[in-house]
């Protein structure tokens, strides 16, 4: 398990002056955050933290925020979460889909305490969940690949098969086939959240399998990397990667945090927090796309600007039917769209994406 970093505030708020006493320190409210990779992999836990540094920029000495990083899904998650609650933390983020049930198990025993879990479904009185959708930036994406690639092949380095990361698959290629019906993607899974040697040598392989675009929906900025490498483009996931690939990146599908952080943290504060989902798109903020490649010609970038615009207002639906999977069976037909429910269940590949879904 990696070690316990404590970021103290400078000193406590005053409480003010009580009858015939003295001033009194305020406890800090005290706020955990556990990730599943470490904090520098410029990617997803990355991106949590700068939503804790928010959290402290807005609070100050009013709040004493705490993070674990790189803890593996399973019992670790589970002992670290149960250590944030048992030694006064009053509130807890745990930032992945595998700490879904630990986090259950441990709001269970501390019902005082309150508990939020990123990408998770289950919920109880003092758990909330939240998560954004991705898929609606990686559809956005998906117009401006289909559009830059010459081989028609676009690489897809896969995490883990859960259904958040099948939506951001099928709604790339959906996107793609709208500019170029050609497109077909390749997917190799790397069964991890962050492993840079795995993740790099599924973009080499990818490559070598025709694609000239690596997208992926893992944690490091290795996939971008070997694109710049070998001269092919690529998309960054969570955070900002152009820096990893300057002349390879063509944008990146950044998650900011940070408002709903504090928003959250603040509601705990004051009294106002209740146990909810969110799920927030490209009109919360919640999601967003990092500047695009000038190699980009204009008439993408205005083509993934008004699919953007579009999907903000609601005039656009990344999954419009009709759809069919790669089996030939009907989804959804015209004039219909994929409800939340169909979203957050999806388990099966849409036509144009190659090779078998894990199961």
């Amino acid at each position: 398990m990696s070690k316990l970093r404590t970021l103290m505030t400078a000193a406590a708020v005053a409480a003010g002056l009580l009858a015939g006493a003295g001033a009194r320190a305020e406890d800090p409210f005290k706020v955990g955050f556990v990730y599943v990779g470490p904090v520098g992999d410029m990617g997803w836990s990355y991106q949590h933290d700068q939503g804790r540094l928010a959290v402290e920029q807005a609070f100050g000495d009013r709040v004493e925020t705490t993070y674990v990083e790189d803890i593996a899904e399973g019992p670790d998650a589970q002992r670290v979460i149960n250590q944030l609650a048992a030694t006064g933390h009053d509130m807890v983020f745990t930032t992945s889909f595998g700490f879904m049930n630990p986090t259950l198990k441990v709001a269970q025993r501390f019902p005082e305490t309150k508990f939020e879990h990123a990408t998770g479904f289950k919920r109880a009185d003092n758990v909330s969940t939240y998560s954004s959708r991705f898929y609606e930036g990686r559809y956005v994406v998906g117009h401006i690949v289909g559009r830059m690639t010459k081989s028609n092949v676009i690489g897809y380095v896969g995490s883990v098969p859960i259904p958040e990361v099948v939506r951001g698959i099928n709604a790339t290629l959906l996107a793609a086939r709208k500019v170029n019906p050609e497109v077909v993607i390749k997917v190799v899974w790397v069964n991890s959240w962050f492993d840079p040697g795995k993740e790099a040598d599924a973009a080499r392989t990818l490559i070598d399998q025709g694609a000239d675009v690596i997208m992926q929906h893992t944690d490091s900025p290795a996939p971008v990397q070997v694109a710049e490498e070998r001269g092919m483009w690529a998309v960054g996931q969570a955070s900002d990667m152009a820096h990893f690939g300057p002349g390879a990146h063509l944008t990146a599908i950044v998650d900011d945090w940070a408002p709903y952080y504090v928003r959250r943290v603040g509601a705990a504060m004051d009294g106002t927090w209740d146990s909810a989902d969110t799920w927030g798109g490209l009109n919360t903020g919640m999601v967003r796309l990092s500047a695009y490649n000038e190699a980009i010609p204009e008439d993408v970038v205005a083509l993934a600007e008004s699919v953007r615009k579009g999907i903000e207002d609601g005039s656009i639906h990344p999954f419009a039917g009709p759809i069919v999977d790669q089996d030939g069976r009907r989804v959804i037909g015209e004039g219909e769209v994929l409800g939340d429910e169909d979203l957050l269940k999806m388990n099966y590949y849409v036509e144009g994406v190659q090779g078998r879904l894990p199961k």
